[in-house]
């Protein structure tokens, strides 16, 4: 399931730029199927415009050695982050804690919830490290996915950090799609706000626990919307920064307790 949704969500960037005309066809039909099923971003990403994949491909570049020894350092890199962390931190303890919250303490439960924010930065970043160090080897250059995410002030900065080609693709295939963007009824940028992240949710997966997650994030994208409405897009500074980053982290991990637990009940 996971390959299929990461397959059609590059896929359509192609349809959809070019029912908006935003892009040229191809005259090479191997140039798309190369560019729409290119192995390092299959499994889980980077998103990449198949447009973007496409333009490499035709144009080659031969590999230059800074480019190379970049990409063997970013494999390396991801390698260590999902097998020397995010593996041992899920074999050693979210994964016991998860399944049996009840045989653990509150402290425990809480030490999990913490443990599962890292070890899923460290899987998705360090799987996201090797698919663009694989592409550099073959001289294709993908886009960043994560920026420090659990330094952003807010939920809206931590989209900006937190899987950039997902958020981007919500964004211009998905939001910008939605009706009422351009009404003065400012009611239909917090509702379509909300309707993306649902249904950004629910391409995780079919179960309330996404439902509840993707809500979750659209309901703090609308607080920080109508936050920056009254009071301005100025971010805060000093002691208010460090409490704003630290209160984003604590919103983003209760929320990936939805995300990870089995069930509700869970």
């Amino acid at each position: 399931r996971s390959t299929l949704s990461f397959y059609a969500f590059q896929a359509l960037t192609y349809t959809i730029d070019l029912y908006r005309r935003d892009i040229k066809a191809t005259q090479s039909y191997l140039a798309h199927l190369a560019a729409v099923s290119f192995f390092p971003t299959i499994l889980a990403g980077p998103i990449t415009r198949v447009s973007v994949l496409i333009e490499q491909f035709e144009k080659r570049k031969p590999l230059e050695a800074a480019d190379g020894g970049r990409a063997l350092f970013l494999i390396g890199l991801g390698l260590i982050k999902k097998l020397m962390i995010a593996d041992y931190l899920g074999g050693n303890l979210v994964n016991r804690v998860f399944d049996f919250p009840n045989l653990y303490t509150g402290a425990e439960n809480l030490i999990a919830v913490y443990s599962y924010t890292l070890q899923l930065y460290y899987d998705f970043s360090g799987y996201t490290d090797i698919a663009i160090g694989s592409a550099l080897l073959l001289g294709i250059k993908l886009p960043a996915n994560f920026n420090m995410p659990y330094a952003a002030h807010n939920i809206a900065d931590f989209w900006r950090r937190w899987h950039i080609t997902l958020s981007n693709w919500l964004r211009d295939y998905l939001y910008f799609s939605l009706p009422g963007l351009r009404s003065k009824w400012k009611i239909f940028t917090y509702t379509n706000l909300l309707i993306t992240m649902v249904l950004g949710g629910l391409w995780h997966g079919q179960s309330w626990n996404f439902v509840i997650w993707g809500a979750l994030h659209g309901l703090g994208l609308v607080i920080v919307r109508l936050w920056q409405t009254r009071m301005g897009t100025k971010p805060a500074v000093g002691s208010w920064r460090i409490a704003s980053i630290v209160l984003t982290v604590h919103y983003v991990a209760f929320a990936w307790i939805f995300f990870r637990a089995p069930n509700i009940e869970t």
